[in-house]
């Protein structure tokens, strides 16, 4: 019988243990379901949890290891280190110019017309060397980590050639060898038909297909394949060629869906099959029913509906419909310049008119589905990896409530301290 395990950290006298021990996912009014233990205690063995229950009772169910790290929580709120599961980290320069001409009256697909978008990342992406935009790209993953997240979806998508997008999974891969955030990679070289295949698309889908994804596959560098399915990009038979090519490559799916139109993204989203589909701002009924049946995790992303002055997602119509609801920041330098989950979490009670408590699952449960990890990470649970956020607030519910600061106070990964 192997030796017992040993706490190597103790958290003590949390006002708020939010575990989110429970259903997975969360859907309807499970959302509101916290697995919430007042006055709670945490123990953690080396990189895992150990044990979850009352402050006082702790130790009791516990050894402690030699040289065990204690914290005192003061009352605070604990969390699950929170789950970002759409961000576009990789890029080279920001668009502030582009915001300023949105505020002037021009639109995102004016702008994208003309050269601007994420066209113009492309360009940018392209003439920067690896090591800078590995140190861009660190600098954004620590205020990501600051923020209390502990694990993000990282996508390519401005490199739009073989080359470039392998360069951009090349980053991302070395950064979740050495940065304390876990990156998940998605290849997203669907992002955008680039500038030299403007006039020539079909050939540029060739590539996409016969190309770029076999040898993503073949080496490993993602695990997700997504696309912009949308007017203007790719429409939905290009979209199902490029897709069911990923899905037979072994990749799996994931959507930007009928963010600026209702085209029909999240239905077929479903019917691949896709761990999630993502924006969903014009969905259709008929989409709201396909992914609440599928299971295709909505990933709602009100920072860029917020960026852009534009329209929410019906995110009520998808949480009483029975669909998963996950939320993210769309970190990436043109619609959505933040890596503040919390705001988003301000944003959704605001625009969504979700609680606090279908926030919280929205990022750690169900986000952790929108991985395809539901039940690995995202909870707080014996066995489970010891990824914790501890929060100067002494309820939850102020989360959303106290906007424009971060109440992080201190970040565990894998039961070590790295932020705070």
């Amino acid at each position: 019988m192997p030796p017992q395990k040993k706490a190597t950290f103790l958290i003590k006298n949390i006002g708020q243990l939010i575990t989110m021990d429970g259903p997975v996912p969360r859907v309807g009014n499970q959302m509101k379901e916290l697995g919430l233990i007042e006055d709670g205690g945490i123990a953690a063995a080396g990189e895992e949890i150990l044990a979850v229950g009352k402050s006082d009772e702790i130790e009791g169910k516990v050894d402690l290891a030699e040289g065990c790290r204690f914290v005192d929580a003061h009352g605070g709120v604990v969390t699950p280190g929170l789950i970002d599961p759409h961000t576009h980290p990789v890029f080279a320069k920001t668009r502030e110019a582009e915001f300023e001409m949105r505020i002037e009256g021009k639109s995102y697909m004016e702008i994208a017309a003309a050269g601007g978008g994420i066209r113009s990342s492309v360009r940018d992406l392209r003439e920067t060397p690896a090591a800078e935009l590995t140190v861009r790209t660190a600098n954004r993953l620590n205020t990501l980590l600051s923020y209390g997240v502990t694990t993000i979806e990282a996508k390519s998508g401005y490199g739009l050639s073989t080359e470039s997008e392998i360069k951009t999974l090349q980053i991302i891969k070395n950064l979740n060898e050495t940065h304390p955030i876990d990156l998940i990679p998605t290849f997203l070289g669907a992002h955008e038909v680039p500038d030299e295949y403007r006039e020539d698309r079909e050939t540029y889908i060739e590539i996409l297909i016969n190309e770029m994804i076999p040898r993503v596959a073949s080496e490993k560098l993602a695990e997700f394949c997504d696309i912009f399915c949308e007017e203007g990009v790719f429409d939905i038979e290009e979209s199902r060629r490029i897709m069911t090519t990923a899905k037979n490559h072994g990749l799996k799916l994931k959507f930007h869906a009928d963010e600026l139109a209702s085209t029909g993204g999240a239905e077929l989203a479903s019917e691949l099959g896709a761990v999630s589909a993502d924006h969903l701002v014009y969905i259709s009924d008929t989409g709201i029913e396909a992914m609440a049946e599928s299971g295709t995790v909505a990933v709602l992303l009100p920072g860029t509906s917020f960026s852009l002055a534009g329209n929410y997602a019906p995110a009520r119509k998808l949480i009483d419909r029975g669909a998963t609801v996950a939320l993210s920041t769309d970190c990436n330098p043109g619609s959505s310049f933040t890596e503040s989950l919390p705001l988003m979490i301000t944003l959704a009670a605001l625009q969504y008119r979700m609680t606090a408590a279908e926030s919280l699952s929205a990022v750690t449960v169900n986000a952790a589905c929108a991985l395809d990890r539901g039940g690995k990470i995202g909870q707080l649970k014996p066995g489970l990896p010891a990824d914790i956020a501890l929060w100067n607030m002494s309820d939850y519910r102020e989360l959303p409530y106290h906007y424009g600061i971060n109440l992080v106070r201190i970040v565990i990964k894998r039961g070590k301290i790295v932020c705070g």
